[in-house]
């Protein structure tokens, strides 16, 4: 294994993104879940910005500072900084993640996570989605390596059954108790024995 590409939500933060609808309709109770994921989704593929999510949905005033109060209840997840900053020093690493550009951005640099990264394939940017096979073929030719030596870590089967299809390694990070005959992992820690099990394999 040569590099490991890592999900946003779900994996290096502890929110899986489920907890957005419900938030909004703290304010706006009667707003249906799809009425929420529409203009999200578009944010997720660079059609609206985040902040005209937020106006959409119906929110008013200091837009930015509305979105803030959102992003700051997000957490890195545990074990996350110990992993990353061991590994990243053995293995390329990647991020791609279903986001908004500014969201993804904000995140990130609140983190201090993006110094551990050689690629970072976000879909506002690219205006590619996950399961879209372009943006894990994207992120692999980026990585300067092959599909099979990249290990790639979701908590969402269809993104991990698409990393599959384009021949990448695919390890669920089982954050939301799900069901999955393939590898699984539900820590960092756990995640970093598979690592080292495939190295003692690759050299014997």
């Amino acid at each position: 294994m040569k590099a490991i590409v890592l999900d946003m939500y779900g994996v290096i933060v502890k929110q899986t993104g489920d907890d957005f609808v419900p938030y909004v309709q703290q304010t706006f109770p009667d707003l249906k879940p799809e009425e929420i994921y529409t203009p999200w989704f578009k944010a997720d593929v660079g059609e609206l910005t985040s902040l005209e999510v937020w106006e959409s949905l119906g929110f008013k005033g200091d837009i930015e500072n509305i979105e803030k109060r959102y992003l700051d209840t997000i957490e890195i997840n545990d074990g996350f900084l110990d992993f990353v900053s061991s590994v990243s020093k053995q293995y390329k690493m990647a991020i791609i993640s279903n986001d908004s550009s500014r969201w993804s951005k904000y995140l990130r640099e609140k983190f201090d996570i993006n110094k551990y990264f050689d690629v970072i394939s976000i879909s506002g940017d690219l205006k590619i989605q996950k399961p879209d096979a372009r943006i894990f073929q994207l992120t692999i030719e980026q990585l300067g390596c092959k599909a099979e030596d990249c290990l790639y870590v979701d908590d969402r089967e269809g993104n991990l059954e698409a990393a599959g299809k384009v021949g990448m390694n695919a390890v669920l990070f089982n954050s939301r108790n799900i069901q999955w005959e393939g590898n699984a992992v539900t820590d960092f820690i756990q995640l970093k024995n598979i690592l080292l099990c495939q190295y003692y394999q690759d050299i014997e």
